[in-house]
């Protein structure tokens, strides 16, 4: 099999397992974060066994298709404004070789996110957008803490990916 036509096929691959895991938390509201979360290790895979490309095709395409085809919207949302595209530029970002950078650079990424995620659907999401003023600051402390723990859980899932499952996916 040419180099491209293992991409493709695998871009296709992946992106269809990442649909079918946002296309579940569009439907099942038990565990939607959870879900969207999950649909991202699809696009790690993509980025392991494809590279980069591979990974932002996965992205592109499950990112497409979910705000054409799912009923709730909220999944595709979350998917486009982090996780989808979170497992390509930690890939990206672990090439920089202090580690305090890369934690640098991984917060600054994910509080954009967040950001974005408040000011965009964040009256959709969270009601009427009338808050007391310290709620920002305490949401984004935990949130920051959640994403520690998630990039760290996303780490070893990565690894256990390569060490286990990426030797059967037929890569020379």
């Amino acid at each position: 099999m040419s180099k491209k036509t293992r991409v493709i096929t695998l871009s296709a691959l992946f992106s269809a397992l990442s649909f079918i895991s946002l296309y579940i938390a569009s439907v099942w509201p038990t565990g939607r974060y959870g879900l969207v979360a999950f649909s991202s290790i699809f696009v790690a895979g993509a980025v392991c066994e494809a590279g980069i490309a591979s990974g932002v095709y996965v992205f592109i395409i499950c990112s497409a298709l979910g705000m054409l085809l799912l009923p709730d919207k909220s999944a595709p949302v979350l998917y486009i404004l982090f996780f989808g595209y979170y497992p390509v530029l930690k890939s990206l970002i672990e090439r920089v070789r202090r580690a305090y950078l890369q934690w640098i650079l991984k917060l600054l990424v994910f509080n954009a996110a967040f950001i974005a995620l408040w000011l965009i659907a964040g009256t959709l999401v969270f009601g009427s957008g009338d808050y007391p003023p310290w709620i920002f600051p305490i949401l984004a402390t935990g949130l920051n803490l959640v994403f520690v723990l998630f990039d760290y859980g996303f780490s070893k899932v990565i690894r256990f990916y390569i060490d286990t499952v990426s030797k059967y996916a037929g890569r020379k």
